[in-house]
């Protein structure tokens, strides 16, 4: 499944690939500059390549006989020259290789006819206003987690300290990006106000963003909204999220934060149920944050989606105080 684009969605893309392109090939042309200055011999080979095929076609032409074995060898031979000179004056044997953002498309945006997992993200990015989880990941970020908010104090109901609780789970998440790709997963995290859950699954989606996976961030009353209007319509519905339906299934990573603050009924909880169902058949992650307690999850939804909760997602209650209260205190 992958969103619909409007015309000008998709030409807005397009020429975002079109641009990239052109910028790989005068980058690429630069190199290409410095090396021809700095290793005149370079230059000397790249002009026998034209010679050496022109010669072999005369060849061809006049005594009806090509060798196409002895051509390969000759090219083949005038590369491997090139590549020894620019190993010797100290740069990588790769430095006059075609540049791409994504190595798996090449900045077509196309793999075999389908779309890459890079066009999958312009069109996240275009569609939905993905920008504005963007702009908080510049300061909520792996390298920006302090775990000094967290208390050394140990908690009874833990059974542990806040922060050595909090250390574990930042292991666990990190495992969780290293192992994405082959083992997709879920991720409840639940816990007070201002204890860091919005803040590490940002972190996460930084991580996954940053290698070109396919991020969603909504919060539970965005993806109802998105849900219901796939299924009543509203007259004065956004286009954008419509179009956002299918996408919420597809994306490799949908983060649901503050679970609980939408207005339920049983509409919602089937949809949910739907969406979290949906998504661990396909294989597609799912971090979802709440202030709900596990009981009060139980009573708030059904037993299906509780169960599915339960067995399917890697819970970690997060206990401290409000680091946002900690932090206007401290400033």
């Amino acid at each position: 499944m992958i969103m619909s684009l409007k015309n000008a969605q998709y030409n807005t893309i397009i020429r975002q690939y079109d641009l990239r392109q052109l910028d790989n090939n005068y980058r690429l042309s630069k190199r290409l500059e410095e090396i021809y200055a700095v290793i005149p011999e370079y230059k000397a080979l790249d002009e026998k390549i034209p010679v050496i095929s022109a010669t072999q076609a005369r060849t061809a032409v006049t005594t009806g006989c090509f060798n196409p074995d002895k051509l390969h060898q000759e090219l083949a031979l005038i590369e491997e020259q090139k590549r020894q000179l620019l190993v010797r004056s100290g740069y990588q044997s790769d430095y006059l290789a075609p540049l791409y953002r994504c190595k798996d498309c090449k900045d077509t945006g196309y793999i075999d006819n389908k779309k890459c997992h890079c066009f999958k993200q312009a069109i996240v990015d275009l569609v939905y206003s993905q920008s504005n989880i963007k702009a908080r990941l510049a300061k909520e970020n792996f390298k920006h987690f302090n775990i000094d908010w967290y208390s050394e104090q140990f908690d009874k109901k833990l059974g542990i300290s806040p922060r050595k609780q909090m250390e574990g789970i930042l292991k666990t998440c990190k495992a969780f990006i290293r192992n994405f790709d082959k083992k997709p997963g879920n991720i409840l995290l639940y816990g007070n106000t201002g204890v860091g859950k919005t803040f590490l699954s940002n972190c996460i989606a930084k991580e996954l963003l940053d290698t070109a996976h396919t991020v969603i961030y909504l919060t539970a009353f965005q993806l109802i909204d998105i849900l219901e209007t796939n299924t009543f319509g509203h007259a004065d519905a956004d286009p954008q999220d419509a179009n956002m339906f299918d996408y919420i299934f597809d994306c490799d990573l949908i983060i649901i934060d503050d679970l609980g603050t939408e207005m339920n009924n049983s509409f919602v909880t089937s949809q949910l149920f739907l969406c979290i169902n949906e998504r661990i058949l396909h294989n597609k992650s799912t971090i979802i944050s709440t202030n709900l307690s596990l009981e009060d999850l139980k009573d708030r939804y059904s037993e299906r989606f509780f169960s599915r909760i339960i067995s399917d997602y890697q819970i970690f209650p997060i206990i401290g105080e409000d680091i946002r209260v900690k932090k206007a205190i401290s400033s």
